[in-house]
């Protein structure tokens, strides 16, 4: 039997709220080929070259990867790598792993092609498991297109994130309404994201859920979403040395933007933050991200951010 099977792609304690949902499908079965993405990758810092290179891949379609790219001229040992996703988003009924390890110094920012989009379903409910782990020295930017919920969708993220005291690493997700140009906002049944962070010797340093049932709750109601439509959430996992300024250019930023709304609080024993956003559109999201990672890269490793290329 394959090691990567059902129960190694499914995690763990799926909240009550999936538990409903999960019944057999009456096409392709939870677990069959096609249902089951699988992505590892290791990441080192290359002793002779000193760029960081992909040292260990394997993957399951739907998830793969092409070769490692290095794009940032102010920093060209630093490994872009794009995650893709051949059949264009997430079924009811499949389960993805992403493990993703950095070691050796390794230096690497990690996004997918395109936007998650998770597909109208009528039977069962899609997860994702997403691991981290960044060793010592270290610096890891995971930042992946926004999230796009269609009608009646269901899907629940867990991401486990293992970051060294003398590490960085940044985490972002962005959460749409759904296809809005089709007349489907806020048409899913339950979009349930949860991180959880510890450091080398597993001690907690945060766990966040963002759990959104748009047809239990009113989601335009004061301490929800209110007016906005467009959630981003980025947490920064950084020595305790850097919290305090990256804080700091952080709340400048977004007490100086027009496009969105914001804060940044420091996590318990201030190893790290945590900002939220709301916006109206994804660009907005996506701007203030991208001016977040400016200001971590610049301060950790002392290097500019140009931007990422996408088609």
């Amino acid at each position: 039997m394959s090691l990567y099977n059902l129960s190694y792609c499914t995690p763990e304690n799926i909240p009550d709220e999936f538990l409903n949902y999960d019944n057999p499908l009456e096409q392709l079965a939870v677990g069959q080929s096609g249902k089951l993405g699988v992505l590892q990758l290791g990441l080192e810092k290359d002793p002779d070259s000193h760029k960081t290179s992909i040292k260990h891949q394997y993957y399951k379609v739907p998830l793969c990867i092409k070769r490692a790219l290095y794009l940032e001229e102010t920093f060209p040992e630093m490994a872009y790598v794009y995650i893709i996703s051949p059949s264009g988003g997430i079924l009811q009924g499949d389960r993805y792993r992403i493990d993703i390890t950095l070691t050796n110094s390794a230096k690497s920012h990690v996004t997918t092609q395109s936007a998650t989009r998770i597909y109208r379903m009528n039977k069962n409910f899609g997860s994702q498991i997403i691991n981290l782990n960044v060793d010592k020295d270290c610096y890891l930017e995971y930042i992946p297109d926004q999230i796009i919920p269609f009608r009646d969708s269901r899907f629940y993220q867990v991401s486990n994130i293992k970051v060294h005291d003398e590490a960085t690493c940044i985490y972002s997700e962005i959460l749409t309404p759904g296809r809005v140009a089709s007349n489907e906002s806020f048409e899913y049944d339950i979009c349930y994201m949860k991180v959880k962070s510890v450091n080398q010797e597993d001690k907690l340093r945060l766990i966040d859920i963002a759990k959104i049932e748009p047809k239990v709750e009113s989601i335009r109601s004061f301490g929800i979403l209110n007016n906005y439509e467009i959630l981003g959430n980025v947490y920064i996992l950084t020595p305790k040395d850097k919290v305090n300024i990256i804080q700091k250019e952080i709340l400048e930023i977004l007490s100086g933007t027009k496009k969105a709304i914001g804060g940044c609080t420091k996590l318990p024993g201030e190893n790290g933050l945590l900002i939220r956003l709301l916006g109206s559109f994804v660009y907005e999201i996506r701007d203030i991200i991208y001016s977040i990672v400016r200001i971590v890269r610049r301060n950790v490793l002392n290097v500019s951010f140009s931007g990422i290329r996408k088609a």
